[in-house]
Parts: structure tokens; C-alpha cells; sequence
């Protein structure tokens, strides 16, 4: 993955970068495409504000 440039969107640079991958075959391809499913599976996780629902008794 590249670091952000200054000025400039992360998450944009590395659909760039995605896309300017050329794939050798299907299993590259298949690869590539997990690693984005990967990504975002990781970022859906970070962002799950999901409280506790159980009740706290003092």
C-alpha cells in the first residue's frame, strides 16, 4: 500500500494503484480483488460502533 501525498485522498491512491495493476491471469486477478475485499472487511471492523447490549448490574 503507498502513503498518502500530501494534498491527496489515501483511499483514492490506492484505487489508482489498483487499477494500474495489470493482471497476469485469473488467479492474480482473483488475488487482487481479495486483497481489496480484505480491506474492506478491515475498514467495515474499525468502524463497527456496535454497543453492548448486555446490562450491567452494580
Amino acid at each position: 500500500m503507498t502513503k498518502a501525498k500530501n494534498g491527496l485522498d489515501k483511499n483514492l491512491s490506492n484505487v489508482v494503484d489498483d487499477l494500474n495493476q495489470t493482471t497476469v491471469n485469473s488467479h492474480h486477478a482473483q488475488q487482487i480483488q481479495q486483497d481489496t475485499n480484505d480491506r474492506r472487511h478491515q475498514d467495515a471492523l474499525n468502524h463497527d460502533k456496535t454497543t453492548d447490549m448486555t446490562h450491567q448490574h452494580s
